[in-house]
């Protein structure tokens, strides 16, 4: 299953949680010929909530569901989620009703472009994209009323949230200390790591192998002595472990190093790019953010991080004020269960 990536902002989230259980007790069937008679469920300020409604939105995952609820469970998970589904219907409804009052709809347009957006973002087919929604007990009317919901929550948030946001610069300097410094013992160093081993040289053994892991670790110390970003060339070339991290092995005191590694860094200034070493697997050279010199080290700098803190504590905020503006809207509503 391919990730549907499409909420407009992460607070829309508060809308968009996945239903993946419904029961026959949702439809009210009477004998074969006989007619299906629908009923109130809710209500919620001037308008209502009806069974059909209920079934409607449940229904993609009625069919699911009736092949995965073990027979005994099925009464426990039928209450459960014949409430979840009335109360994301209680908050759409309400959604829609605030968004009347401030004149604010979502045109067919919109939610097609929408779509179209998602399908090029997640690079699936059209074909594709409905095949994804069958697997999580989806239809595209059901996604299409979804997407619409989000776009309509953007929309009001916004109008209502987003305008009375501010991120002062001190919380952004206060999460880059807590997620992008760390406090070093003594003696400690913080070191990032490239190397190359052996075992990875086009199937060649001993000797040549040895000669070939060389070759390929010269190439790319040479890159890193003219100034090329060191996280990036561990994680392009890097043939260890550590290459997904950016060659990111954390601290270290002098006493904890192996033998290889204690030759390259002890002594090496923050910065700099060490010579290259034999391992016991291949070859390796690294760098340091501090040496035992500095007490406090920055993993990254802070102009290039800046702006992506700002926009998590932008989502973070955001999503913490439209949850209380929508539980605002909703103590204020009048609702009630049938």
């Amino acid at each position: 299953m391919k990730s549907l990536n499409h909420a407009p902002s992460r607070a829309m989230q508060f809308f968009t949680s996945c239903i993946m259980l419904i029961s026959l007790a949702l439809f009210p069937f009477t004998s074969s010929n006989a007619e299906v008679v629908d009923k109130s469920v809710a209500v919620v300020n001037n308008d209502i909530i009806t069974m059909s409604e209920v079934n409607e939105l449940g229904q993609p995952m009625f069919q699911k569901a009736a092949t995965e609820v073990p027979s005994e469970q099925l009464p426990t998970v039928m209450a459960q989620i014949r409430q979840n589904v009335i109360q994301k219907l209680i908050d759409r409804k309400l959604l829609v009703q605030e968004a009347a009052r401030l004149n604010i709809s979502v045109s067919d347009a919109e939610v097609n472009n929408a779509i179209e957006r998602i399908i090029s973002r997640n690079r699936v087919s059209r074909d594709q994209f409905l095949e994804d929604l069958k697997d999580i007990g989806m239809d595209e009317t059901q996604y299409r009323e979804d997407l619409k919901e989000q776009i309509l929550s953007s929309k009001l948030v916004g109008y209502e949230v987003r305008s009375k946001i501010i991120i002062p610069e001190e919380k952004i300097i206060d999460y880059y200390d807590e997620h992008y410094t760390e406090h070093l013992q003594d003696d400690g160093y913080y070191i990032l790591q490239i190397g190359t081993e052996t075992s990875k040289s086009d199937g060649l053994h001993g000797d040549a192998a040895k000669q070939e892991a060389r070759k390929r670790i010269k190439k790319i110390h040479d890159l890193a002595l003219q100034g090329k970003d060191f996280k990036e060339l561990a994680k392009r070339y890097s043939e260890l472990p550590s290459a997904d991290d950016g060659g990111d092995l954390g601290t270290f005191q002098e006493k904890e190093m192996a033998p290889f590694m204690k030759k390259a860094v002890v002594g090496l200034k923050p910065g700099a790019i060490s010579s290259v070493v034999e391992s016991p697997s291949g070859y390796q050279f690294f760098t340091t953010l501090s040496s035992k010199e500095g007490k406090i080290i920055s993993k990254v700098p802070y102009d290039s991080v800046k702006d992506e803190i700002r926009d998590i504590l932008y989502d973070q905020e955001l999503q913490s004020q439209f949850e209380q503006w929508f539980k605002d809207i909703k103590e204020k509503a009048y609702i009630r269960i049938l």
